[in-house]
């Protein structure tokens, strides 16, 4: 996504694109019914504990390991290949998100830097900062053309200074533009797909959408099959008014789904309390 030069807050534009504010308006409603039910009114902590599990799960199948609920559930070494390295990529940046939210919006480039330290887990050069020309990118799962060095530099700067600025944009929105401006810009020489993913569940938790992170986007993401994913993102990727919308709304769908997966919690405790 161009940052520049378009409008002062392009961010906001996007939400008058066909079909964005419907996607927004889907999205508020779905939040607002697992936030109105009588079980997060007593029990909240336990349905964020189950949708962080839940929300790393679907993310690390995104990202090639698709392993079953109650496996992740179950395991405690997460080191022992590359699947199960993804998995415990997946559940550390879960956890860490919560506390960089306060960073976010002041050095969202200082966030970004600390989530694919914790996801890379390595004391490398390369960790932790934007890859350098000629330094390979480790992400086979998303083909798309690799930008340059400079463009990322460059594109990072302008996201982060839309982030700082604030503006008028929906949560879903500018949720959606981090997600697919880390995918397709790929800054790291790994993990991009872990990082863009809890980037979004980022800026819906802090925007306020969903302030306990109860709607597990990952979950809705994953949902569909990484081709539908990558499908999406090739409409990001475009740039045109069509391809942001339907990316846009593909976020959107995400979030209901997640939130419908959190109801479904919510209603397996209702039931195990009756």
């Amino acid at each position: 996504m161009s940052t520049t030069g378009a409008t002062a807050d392009p961010l906001a534009a996007l939400g008058s694109l066909p079909g964005v504010a419907d996607s927004v308006e889907a999205v508020r409603k779905s939040v607002d019914r697992v936030y109105g039910h009588r079980i997060m009114r007593r029990r909240s902590n336990e349905i964020t504990g189950e949708a962080a599990l839940r929300g790393a799960r679907g993310s690390a199948a995104l990202s090639g390991a698709d392993w079953a609920l109650e496996e992740v559930r179950r395991r405690t070494d997460f080191s022992g290949d590359d699947e199960a390295r993804v998995v415990g990529a997946a559940l550390r940046l879960t956890a860490e998100a919560g506390q960089l939210l306060s960073i976010w919006r002041q050095s969202p480039l200082r966030v970004l830097a600390r989530l694919h330290l914790v996801a890379a887990a390595g004391a490398g050069d390369e960790v932790g900062r934007p890859r350098q020309d000629g330094e390979p990118v480790d992400e086979p799962l998303v083909e798309l053309p690799l930008p340059s060095a400079a463009e990322v530099s460059g594109r990072l700067e302008g996201l982060a200074e839309l982030i700082i600025a604030g503006g008028s944009a929906p949560a879903l929105v500018t949720a959606a533009v981090v997600h697919g401006e880390l995918l397709a810009l790929r800054p790291f020489g790994s993990h991009n797909g872990l990082v863009a993913r809890v980037a979004e569940r980022i800026v819906l938790v802090g925007s306020g959408l969903d302030p306990k992170s109860v709607c597990p986007a990952e979950v809705g993401h994953a949902e569909p099959g990484r081709a539908a994913y990558l499908a999406a993102l090739e409409g990001y990727v475009s740039g045109t008014p069509e391809g942001m919308s339907a990316w846009i709304a593909h976020c959107g769908r995400a979030v209901e789904l997640g939130a419908r997966e959190s109801t479904a919690v919510c209603e397996a405790l209702q039931r195990g309390a009756a």
